[in-house]
């Protein structure tokens, strides 16, 4: 992008970026489910991480050369890899036990725990709406799942644990030089996922149907494309003014629920996700107004 383009034109391409992003995550979701029916959460990561990396580290030396894949922070991206490979692996999980709007509803608390985890460890200060704001988006999380004596959703938890996995990993990036480039840190994201995913994969490991290469090839593709996507809008544009839009991927994810897995969310559904979606927005605006 141009220096001299606009600040509109720098917030609508910022939009434009991360609602292309959202939706290449749920695509890339979609897939994930599909070939969850046949494949170990842990065998579609590796495989994910397998295709991708050779695509990141080619868009790495091409952007930054060969100074980009060095780091001082080495422990800090293994530790980030093990937490991308633990909450990915529970969210995949999540996606053969639950619905896909469901599963991803339930994930989209990350924001709120990144906040909760920011005051703890970071010493950052949260307003009293800011923690109003928290409380509300997990008794979302609790309309959704309704828990109950004779009906506990276990597998709600697996979203869950993905969310607080995640949000770890937004946390730990504080640990990292202010040196050291996106390119760089998107590349040891891909590396350590193929590191810690390939440990079991001996244990767990299926024969790949041919027919679902492209499958696992569309994971890769999407995934790396969203990631890229939604770090360039918050590049161009506002944080504030794109975080809110993050929150696509649950309409995106509610629709092709319905369209491909017939999946029709109740009204406890969308008053959860309402109350999910208000409280990550309002925290977004309260922080970019703050910063």
């Amino acid at each position: 992008m141009s220096t001299a383009a606009s600040p509109q034109s720098g917030i609508r391409a910022g939009i434009g970026c991360i609602l292309a992003g959202i939706f290449s995550l749920t695509l890339s979701d979609g897939l994930a489910k599909w070939l969850g029916a046949s494949y170990p959460p842990i065998q579609i990561l590796f495989l994910r991480a397998l295709i991708a990396l050779p695509l990141v580290t080619a868009l790495v030396l091409f952007l930054g050369g060969h100074r980009a894949l060095r780091t001082r922070h080495l422990g800090v991206h293994l530790l980030r890899g093990a937490l991308n490979v633990a909450a990915a692996f529970c969210f995949y999980l999540g996606l053969t036990m639950l619905p896909l709007a469901e599963n991803t509803a339930v994930a989209f608390c990350a924001p709120l725990f990144v906040t909760a985890i920011s005051v703890v460890f970071l010493g950052e200060k949260v307003s009293k709406g800011g923690w109003m704001a928290i409380c509300a988006g997990l008794a979302g999380v609790m309309v959704i799942v309704r828990p109950s004596p004779g009906n506990i959703q276990w597998a709600a938890l697996l979203p869950l644990a993905t969310a607080l996995g995640y949000a770890i990993m937004m946390v730990s990036a504080k640990r990292i030089g202010a040196r050291e480039s996106m390119i760089t840190t998107m590349f040891y994201i891909v590396f350590g996922q193929l590191v810690f995913a390939s440990l079991p994969l001996a244990f767990v490991w299926k024969p790949i149907d041919w027919a679902h290469l492209p499958g696992f090839i569309g994971i890769a593709l999407c995934s790396t494309a969203g990631l890229g996507l939604i770090t360039q809008a918050f590049r161009i544009a506002p944080a504030s003014a794109v975080a809110p839009f993050d929150y696509f991927g649950l309409i995106s994810a509610g629709l092709l629920g319905w369209f491909f897995w017939n999946e029709i969310p109740d009204g406890w559904f969308y008053a959860g996700a309402l109350m999910i979606a208000a409280s990550g927005i309002y925290v977004a605006l309260s922080n970019g107004r703050r910063k």
